[in-house]
């Protein structure tokens, strides 16, 4: 049985791009999620930090953003809810690239970070 990765994939960043590449390369079968044309639900995302094994949601957010400060994300007193709501509403806020494999993520940065889950 052959694994298959979903990628949260912005074609418009090369990191992303490269994700899709190794992906590829290793014939790994691959559901690429555009997540700026289909936005993640709160439940999506609720499930992709689980699989992500991280303390906080921040983990998967592009806190370097200018969309990060000025919605106040900085803020240390928001919830975890707090901050995956704002990523469901603002989908621009999502690190990339995401890879899921079963019950597992990895933010692809570093690539490697995706490399140690295949």
């Amino acid at each position: 049985m052959s694994k298959i990765v979903i990628l949260y994939h912005n074609n418009r960043c090369s990191k992303s791009r490269a994700a899709l590449a190794l992906l590829q390369v290793r014939g790994i079968k691959t559901q690429v999620v555009n997540y700026l044309d289909v936005a993640p639900t709160f439940e999506e995302l609720q499930n992709i930090f689980t699989k992500l094994g991280t303390d906080s949601p921040r983990s998967m957010m592009r806190v370097k953003d200018s969309l990060y400060r000025e919605l106040g994300l900085d803020n240390a007193e928001l919830s975890d809810d707090d901050l995956l709501k704002a990523i469901a509403e603002h989908p621009t806020l999502l690190e990339r690239p995401i890879a899921v494999i079963g019950d597992k993520a990895a933010v692809g940065r570093p690539l490697e970070n995706i490399e140690a889950l295949l």
